[in-house]
């Protein structure tokens, strides 16, 4: 495997942990339990994520986070609190990616991986508290499954094609900076708008 298909997988693997963090880390390590996701030498450092304990406490996270994500204004509470747990999450994840005998790599994996992480958290939770004023709840419960479903389908294509990897990462990393300039869009419309003064 290559340093672009380990830079694709990394990329992508620490935009998705902005998302659905918990869901990452528990798919990994199960998908490498059963052995369905055949981890190569240099990838044997994710083989923490297939511990008992580790894939219990995400499993259980992931659970949670599930039933909190379609809940109208407690996902956006549920996001806040994960401000600083998603990206390190993903940087930790993206540090487990990468070769471990280059410490400058694994430095530059370290903060790009937080960094993307963060990005994709924040475009994230901008979205959801615009989706929040809308006056029914159905759009609030099927963005939050859209998230569900494309988090594991892009983590499976992510992992098992790796040479596209890149091109999730790149397709991932554009739709977290749209959803970034929508959300902006929409939150200073909605609070940059002006009361009118009655003129004497």
């Amino acid at each position: 495997m290559g340093i672009m298909e380990i830079i694709g997988i990394a990329g992508s693997v620490s935009l998705l942990a902005g998302w659905r963090l918990y869901l990452c880390i528990f798919a990994t390590g199960l998908a490498m339990r059963s052995e369905i996701l055949p981890v190569p030498e240099h990838l044997a450092s994710l083989g923490a994520l297939e511990n008992p304990w580790v894939m219990g406490i995400a499993g259980i996270a992931a659970v949670c986070e599930f039933f909190a994500d379609k809940v109208m204004w407690l996902d956006s509470i549920w996001d806040a609190v994960h401000t600083f747990v998603r990206p390190i999450g993903g940087a930790l994840l993206a540090l487990a990616i990468i070769d471990p005998s280059d410490p400058a790599t694994q430095v530059i994996a370290f903060i790009l991986g937080g960094s993307a992480a963060l990005a994709s958290h924040a475009s994230k939770a901008g979205t959801r508290g615009v989706v929040n004023t809308s006056p029914e709840p159905v759009s609030n419960l099927a963005v939050s499954t859209v998230e569900d479903v494309a988090t594991v389908g892009l983590l499976y294509v992510a992992y098992e094609y790796p040479y596209v990897a890149g091109g999730v990462a790149l397709a991932l990393l554009a739709l977290t900076v749209w959803l970034l300039l929508i959300a902006r869009r929409i939150i200073k419309r909605v609070l940059g708008g002006k009361p009118k003064t009655e003129e004497v």
